[in-house]
């Protein structure tokens, strides 16, 4: 049987409907949140830490102190990991079980050749400490504890054993001071209905891959299981393969340059896309790790858009800045600016943009980045935007 193709307009169109870029916004902030499934934490703060902006691109009247109320106040979202740090929906807590025990073993393994050696002697000084004590930062323990001076992954023993027990579960985040984690006792941060929840491997599994689906729309086994790096490549090709023709079919998926994938979808996905919302001419300045583009290579291919941070390439190999913003109009990313806040009540400097090839910035669409620069500035709370003489780059 021949599969059903999906062209690549309305593929676009309904993947950034799933990551709210097109369509109509939930009523509030969490239902953001769950509808993107996670926001990816990230201290880079050129312009505003990453998931500030990444919010701020769906929602015009988002300010970072929303994010602050529903982890702090309301613990409603959660701090942990999917693919990186990740702010992420406090209802989707009992899942992360799994990957509690998983972590336990396979950071074991990794930190006694990676960390300094005595972390695992500090694991129940340090859960008493914060039972006593309450939160606590790292700064706060192991003041008599060599440090290596070899970077922020050079940790002393007491700060790898918090972050041990951080991410088998035993402490949470109960907030941030600056940028820094506050740990305490897991049951006093997450609400008791959700740490009564224990959900089964295979029901964790099943979760995992179908939430994953439906945020992405289609995708390929690897993809679902990247989405929350709960299920393995292999757990998720035995989960689809389970369930086409029944809760699943495989379709054909074009892609930027024409070529089609295979990729396995719900068995609606043509009505969903044909009915999926078309983004507006809107120009939107995306974070580095925005999700429609967490996955590098899926965003090559389904807008051709190839990009990454050049933060850690050195000076003279980079072809664009060390941090430079993806530029969304419409279903089409159109370009990548270099740009940043000059200091607290300073404006936002805009140092070089570069459109990508058959982009051409007449009035319309300068016109339109100028309000969407506009509207960064005023989210980042700088004094208006500046432009560097030769701003308008060529296409590279």
């Amino acid at each position: 049987m021949t599969a059903k193709r999906l062209r690549g307009e309305a593929a676009r169109r309904l993947f950034l409907a799933r990551h709210g870029l097109a369509g109509e916004r939930p009523p509030d902030l969490l239902g953001e949140i769950e509808r993107l499934g996670f926001v990816q934490i990230d201290s880079i703060a050129t312009v505003e830490r990453a998931h500030h902006m990444i919010l701020a691109s769906r929602r015009k009247t988002y300010r970072p102190q929303h994010l602050k109320t529903l982890h702090e106040r309301r613990r409603e979202v959660f701090e942990h990991w999917t693919h990186d740090a990740a702010a992420i929906p406090t209802r989707f807590y009992p899942y992360w079980r799994l990957r509690f025990r998983r972590d336990e073993a396979r950071l074991l393994d990794r930190w006694r050749r990676w960390r300094r050696d005595g972390f695992e002697a500090r694991f129940e000084e340090m859960l008493a400490h914060v039972r006593e004590a309450g939160p606590v930062m790292a700064r706060d323990v192991g003041g008599d504890e060599p440090r290596g001076g070899g970077g922020w992954w050079d940790w002393h023993p007491s700060k790898t054993a918090l972050e041990f027990l951080w991410r088998t579960g035993a402490l949470a985040v109960s907030g941030r001071q600056g940028f820094q984690k506050q740990f305490d006792l897991a049951e006093r941060v997450i609400p008791a209905e959700r740490l009564a929840e224990s959900p089964s491997e295979e029901d964790t599994i099943d979760w995992a891959c179908s939430a994953a689906l439906d945020r992405l729309g289609f995708a390929t086994a690897g993809e679902i299981a990247k989405f929350w790096d709960l299920a393995t490549l292999d757990e998720a090709k035995a989960w689809a393969a389970g369930r086409l023709g029944e809760s699943l079919v495989e379709i054909e998926v074009e892609g930027r340059d024409g070529k089609m994938r295979r990729m396995f979808a719900r068995p609606d996905v043509m009505d969903a896309a044909a009915e999926a919302p078309k983004p507006t001419a809107a120009i939107r300045i995306l974070s580095p790790f925005d999700p429609a583009l967490r996955d590098r290579k899926r965003a090559a291919w389904l807008f051709g858009f190839d990009y990454r941070i050049e933060i850690f390439v050195p000076e003279a190999r980079r072809r664009y800045g060390c941090y430079v913003f993806p530029v969304l109009e419409g279903d089409r990313l159109i370009g990548r600016i270099d740009m940043k806040r000059e200091g607290a009540g300073g404006p936002l400097a805009v140092r070089a943009f570069w459109p990508e090839a058959g982009v051409d910035v007449g009035s319309g669409r300068r016109e339109r980045l100028d309000r969407a620069l506009e509207r960064t500035a005023r989210f980042a709370g700088a004094d208006g935007v500046v432009f560097a003489e030769g701003w308008l780059r060529a296409p590279l």
